[in-house]
């Protein structure tokens, strides 16, 4: 049976800080739902009630226009290896961008990658667990690191163009591009 809390608990921090995975999902009213998957250690809790992520750039900026549109946003861990357990997080985001002061405030507590393109930070406003029961055993092999090796190839010039060319989600939300912060 499903369990709700007003904030994360010690031990559902704990369990975030062991996973290798999350997935995270969003959307606008009339559109998608969009749903990616997300590793690379990117995930922080900051407070029992606010989380963020380094979210790297990639084939689209779905998570943004959806934040920007409607706010609303639900991040799920699941034990793949461990005492079977579900773990969702709803709340409210936004998108912290480069160049701004919450971004100087928020990039410390990640280690920074090359290819990064912002942060995105929620804050909770429900906690559910659930028993997870039906999920599959994984055993965690490593990270992939084809992401990493493909923004390694390129130039700071050669990412801010490819950011700035996605300026539309795929149902025509606008985008505001990571490299149009200030400073940046």
């Amino acid at each position: 049976m499903a369990t709700f809390f007003d904030a994360l608990q010690g031990d559902q921090i704990e369990f975030i800080r062991r996973q290798h995975l999350f997935f995270v999902a969003t959307a606008a009213a009339g559109g998608r739902i969009n749903l990616s998957p997300k590793g690379m250690d990117t995930f922080r809790v900051i407070d029992p009630n606010t989380v963020a992520y380094l979210d790297m750039s990639g084939s689209g900026n779905e998570t943004s226009a959806h934040l920007q549109d409607d706010g609303r946003i639900t991040f799920m861990f699941c034990s793949f290896d461990q005492a079977p357990l579900i773990l969702r997080l709803y709340g409210h985001g936004d998108v912290v961008r480069p160049g701004t002061p919450e971004w100087e405030a928020l990039a410390p507590v990640f280690t920074q990658v090359h290819g990064q393109r912002q942060i995105i930070r929620a804050r909770i406003e429900s906690v559910q667990d659930s028993c997870g029961y039906a999920v599959p055993r994984y055993n965690f092999a490593g990270e992939r690191d084809t992401l990493v090796k493909f923004f390694e190839g390129l130039t700071p010039e050669q990412i801010q163009a490819k950011q700035a060319g996605q300026v539309k989600s795929i149902d025509g939300l606008p985008v505001v591009p990571a490299c149009a912060a200030p400073g940046r």
